[in-house]
């Protein structure tokens, strides 16, 4: 098997609460009040819609509630979320870390390093870094081991999803993988957002359900499959062995659409002081490793 490589949750589909929009010449990406669930597939730089975005909007409302499984008992095997630098030029991974240590990549390679969060480091201030987080869940029966994936940079996305897996695992006796979920699109006002809507990802129990009976219903299916001879904690084990294959999740094929989207800002640029002339991101690493 090839080394240095990430093994991540297969994934046949995308689920987002936004788009890319060309606005004066440029890409931008453009906030939605709703779900839309697409392929990997574009077309005229636009993510062609997966045939189940249709099949789960009932009449012509807003897709704002998606049933879903998890693939995995533990929490953060379904969802990861770091503090994430990718260079804005070339898509690809240059620091990912957790607010205490980080690895980055540097002109003698990818090296350990401390992580004092975006906001007190001189590399990923002034919005650089951003938590970024990803969430791989299972629509439908067609593919179980198979997942849509949604990816956030919002904090309040990323703090529920994380506080609901934490949660439900606990309830539930760690059965996350069994327990029928559902992703709940929600808004709230602060004065950051000048008191209006913002958008975030929820994550809770499937509707018509109440919490004691999906439960039972966990549980119930867990039996299940032990009798099919599912083997529940392998398959946890293996997708935390393959994680920690690859020094970061993402590579450069897929963070070109990444940073389109969730990093706009002109982040791989910076201009040196008292000069026109742009230096790029890994530049400006270079430059901090050699001065230090």
């Amino acid at each position: 098997m090839l080394k240095g490589l990430a093994l991540t949750p297969p994934v046949i589909g995308r689920i987002s609460i936004g788009k890319v929009e060309e606005k004066n010449g440029k890409n931008v990406p453009v906030k939605d009040d709703e779900f839309t669930i697409t392929t990997q597939v574009q077309k005229h730089g636009k993510w062609i819609p997966h045939p189940i975005n249709e099949q789960l909007r009932k009449a012509n409302e807003k897709l704002r509630s998606i049933p879903v499984m998890l693939l995995f008992d533990d929490p953060d095997l379904n969802l990861r979320a770091q503090y994430s630098l990718f260079d804005r030029q070339t898509g690809r991974p240059i620091c990912v870390g957790n607010g205490e240590s980080c690895k980055r990549t540097t002109p003698e390679g990818v090296k350990s390093e401390y992580c004092p969060s975006p906001n007190s480091c001189p590399i990923g201030a002034n919005g650089q870094c951003k938590p970024y987080g990803r969430l791989n869940v299972r629509i439908g029966e067609d593919d179980e081991v198979g997942s849509f994936i949604f990816r956030t940079t919002g904090f309040n996305s990323i703090r529920t999803l994380a506080s609901r897996l934490h949660y439900f695992s606990a309830l539930s006796g760690k059965k996350l993988s069994t327990l029928p979920l559902e992703l709940k699109l929600r808004s709230k006002s602060t004065t950051m957002s000048f008191r209006t809507p913002i958008y975030y990802v929820d994550l809770v129990i499937r509707e018509g359900m109440t919490l004691n009976q999906a439960i039972n219903e966990a549980h119930k299916t867990y039996e299940e499959r032990i009798q099919a001879g599912f083997k529940q904690e392998a398959l946890d084990e293996a997708a935390r062995n393959g994680f920690a294959a690859g020094v970061f999740e993402e590579n450069e094929e897929d963070g070109v659409a990444i940073v389109e989207e969730f990093y706009p800002e002109k982040t791989a640029i910076s201009v040196r002081e008292g000069s026109q002339s742009a230096i790029t991101l890994a530049e400006k690493i270079a430059e901090k490793a050699a001065n230090t």
